[in-house]
């Protein structure tokens, strides 16, 4: 048994926020190259175990790991310290080179001490092209330690509005994650602020997901700071990113996929991982590839430890829309310790259809903005649910009060289908008949259950 077992079995009632770092004193005595390297140790150990139970409850007073079920706060303490030992010594080992890295290079480096500097200057650009229609969305993501997340919140606010883009930018302590759209002449001025910020300054333009569009694509601009820059529902000091896949190139990417299709060995070896939701793997995905039936990502993490047969000494090739996803996704896979391998592709399904158009991946992109799906080949996979006619462009279920997506085509729209399902096609007597179609960003009082949410199951059990 662990030796510290006896200790971590306190940890449930520790507040982990207040388990302060400066909590590690010296005492006189002490010899700062063994005892206050024994008492980090310790300290950083019993906050990887409290964040790592932390990260596992569901409730006050219940914890899900492993399939697993526990009401007691022992039970799940004993479970995590022999199941999950080598987990906690991963996660306090990390935790110590990341206190020394910002011991030995101070602590704010990343944020500039004016916000302003790494603003560009726009006096001598003419307003109007910063505010043409026709200009493009940008996609991109990067996972770096941030000190101050707020500060970079506040630039990325003034940034976006001097430049009048529109769209989402999520900040968090382990990074940054962003899709806006402007005038060409916008997005490039963007590009090169951040590539200007000391904290971006290892980005390059190719990190940057280009496609047509502009600031019309968005309804507004929505810039925060977050626990975490991609919604997985995990503790990112957990389940970093630094624990990601082996990453490929689109072209590596594809010759797997090419191996997948025409060697049986390897189609017995290898599971193709689409990370994205039911909605989006429905009208775009990879040939033969596992899709699960999720609605959001933060149910992932579920699925596959209600699917880890699945995986079981499998070559894991994983794919999401730009990359982020994937990210931790891999990394809480890999945290499972089932897979042979587990391969994810860098910069995601955006980045191998730029390359290969008409490759292995086929039907539309769909993307999280008012342009629905991008289109990069004629194949479509999708069809009216009504009529069964091949169709793959969304719309808001009418009426849209349970923020469910359709696919109903022209034809069977023009003759009042245009519901999700029959519950919702009754109430469109009682609601008003407006067009709609789909936002991520439409917001509604309230969400009333319907047969698809009502009946769907939220981790789907495949075989």
């Amino acid at each position: 048994m662990d030796p510290d077992f006896d200790t971590d079995l306190l940890l449930l009632s520790l507040d982990v926020e207040n388990i302060a770092e400066d909590s590690v004193k010296h005492g006189k005595h002490d010899k700062p190259a063994i005892t206050t390297t024994r008492r980090s140790y310790t300290h950083m150990k019993k906050r990887a175990f409290a964040e790592f139970v932390e990260s596992r409850r569901n409730d006050p007073f219940s914890w899900h790991c492993c399939g697993q079920a526990f009401t007691e706060p022992a039970a799940v303490h004993k479970h995590v310290a022999r199941v999950h030992s080598m987990e906690i010594e991963r996660l306090t080992r990390e935790a110590l080179d990341r206190q020394l890295i910002s011991e030995e290079s101070g602590h704010g480096e990343e944020e500039p001490a004016d916000l302003k500097a790494c603003l560009p200057d726009i006096s001598h650009i003419p307003a109007e092209q910063l505010l043409e229609c026709d200009g493009e969305v940008l996609l991109y993501y990067r996972y770096r330690e941030l000190a101050r997340p707020e500060l970079v919140c506040v630039w990325q606010k003034e940034l976006c509005q001097m430049l009048h883009l529109t769209g989402k930018v999520r900040v968090a302590s382990e990074g940054i994650n962003g899709t806006v759209g402007g005038s060409r002449m916008g997005t490039r001025l963007y590009i090169s602020a951040m590539l200007s910020h000391p904290a971006f300054k290892d980005m390059s333009a190719d990190d940057f997901k280009r496609s047509e569009g502009g600031a019309h694509c968005f309804t507004e601009l929505r810039v925060g700071v977050y626990r975490e820059i991609v919604p997985l529902g995990m503790d990112p000091r957990v389940i970093s990113y630094s624990l990601a896949g082996t990453h490929l190139d689109p072209e590596e990417f594809h010759h797997e996929v090419k191996m997948l299709m025409t060697d049986e060995e390897a189609a017995r070896d290898t599971v193709l991982l689409d990370c994205r939701n039911f909605y989006e793997s429905r009208i775009g995905q990879f040939s033969r590839c596992l899709a699960p039936d999720i609605r959001k990502f933060s149910y992932f993490p579920d699925y596959v430890d209600q699917n880890l047969e699945l995986f079981q000494n499998k070559r894991v090739l994983m794919y999401c829309t730009g990359g982020i996803r994937c990210e931790r996704g891999s990394a809480y896979l890999r945290s499972k310790d089932v897979c042979k391998e587990v391969l994810q592709l860098r910069g995601g399904i955006h980045k191998y259809l730029e390359r290969f158009p008409d490759g292995f991946y086929r039907g539309k992109l769909f993307v999280f903005d008012e342009r629905y799906a991008l289109t990069f080949n004629d194949d479509i996979i999708a069809e009216c649910r009504y009529c069964g006619a091949p169709w793959d462009q969304y719309a808001l279920c009418r009426p849209p009060v349970c923020c469910q997506l359709v696919l109903s085509c022209q034809s069977c729209r023009a003759k009042g289908h245009t519901a999700c399902c029959p519950t919702c096609q009754r109430k469109q007597g009682t609601h008003t008949h407006t067009a709609h179609t789909y936002s991520p960003d439409t917001t509604h009082t309230h969400r009333e259950e319907c047969e698809c949410t009502d009946t769907r199951p939220r981790i789907p059990k495949d075989s």
